[in-house]
């Protein structure tokens, strides 16, 4: 996210760090050391930081620094700061056990969390109005790679993202995971979902010509970089079980390099 943020025009990249604080607060307050310590009492700990949000959008100002920021950004950027509900609603499921029935419930709650934050990013990318969706989409390809990387991670904090539906269809049971099998039902379900991923990927393409020249490095290294995540998994023959998925730092330089290889061989 940093080196993504860092090739974006300096005049954007306060919006863009107001925006990340927004979203590493709540953030913090599900998932952080400090958070509080049941479902209830952290779904509250949610209700006050958007209450707090609400009030500096309400009065122009606030004395917490990330809103004030924020709210800032939102009316230099004419930013659609209303998206952050569905996201903070996203953020409330992620409260307690989460289970993901279908396709259809997995793709609202990535509506609600990176696609929320993929409208609000939009304008900032100077997007044309009729293409906000795709960035959207954009957003949620990346969570959706991280939802497929993450499984053992998300699974010990008692979290399933991956539809229940396509479990069945698999014949893949939560014991596997609970176990860490790699089955080769489990195998086959990661792959179905690592082409979903990819297909979410090459569909954002459509923004590359939309997008103003000053943007597209930044883009293009954070798209480049997770669906190197994606070579990553596939290279272990979807086996995500044994050990996490990581990309070496070197590879990562590497793939940025690339990417902003690609688009100045573009631009010439």
């Amino acid at each position: 996210y940093y080196w993504a943020t860092r090739r974006l025009p300096p005049e954007i990249r306060p919006a863009v760090h107001a925006l990340y604080g927004f979203v590493r607060g709540a953030d913090e307050l599900v998932d952080g050391a400090d958070r509080p310590s049941d479902p209830a009492a952290r779904r509250r700990a949610l209700d006050d930081w958007q209450a707090e949000l609400e009030r500096g959008r309400a009065n122009g100002c606030s004395r917490h620094p990330v809103i004030a920021a924020l709210v800032d950004a939102g009316r230099r950027h004419e930013l659609p700061l209303g998206e952050l509900s569905i996201y903070m609603d996203s953020m409330r499921i992620d409260c307690g056990p989460v289970r993901v029935a279908n396709r259809a419930e997995l793709d609202r709650y990535m509506r609600g969390s990176a696609g929320a934050v993929g409208m609000i990013m939009a304008p900032l990318l100077d997007t044309p109005a009729e293409l906000h969706a795709e960035v959207a989409k954009l957003g949620s390809a990346f969570q959706l790679a991280n939802f497929i990387r993450d499984v053992n991670e998300d699974y010990a904090l008692d979290r399933v993202y991956l539809p229940a539906d396509e479990f069945v269809r698999h014949g893949v049971s939560l014991e596997d995971i609970a176990l860490r099998r790699s089955s080769d039902g489990l195998r086959s379900l990661l792959a179905a979902e690592v082409g979903r991923a990819r297909s979410m990927f090459a569909s954002s393409r459509s923004l590359d010509g939309a997008l103003p020249a000053s943007v597209r490095p930044g883009v293009h290294v954070a798209r480049s970089v997770y669906e190197r995540i994606l070579d990553r998994i596939e290279a272990l023959d979807f086996d995500i079980l044994s050990s996490p998925v990581r990309v070496p730092p070197w590879q990562l330089a590497g793939v940025a390099v690339s990417a902003l290889a690609r688009v100045a061989g573009r631009r010439a």
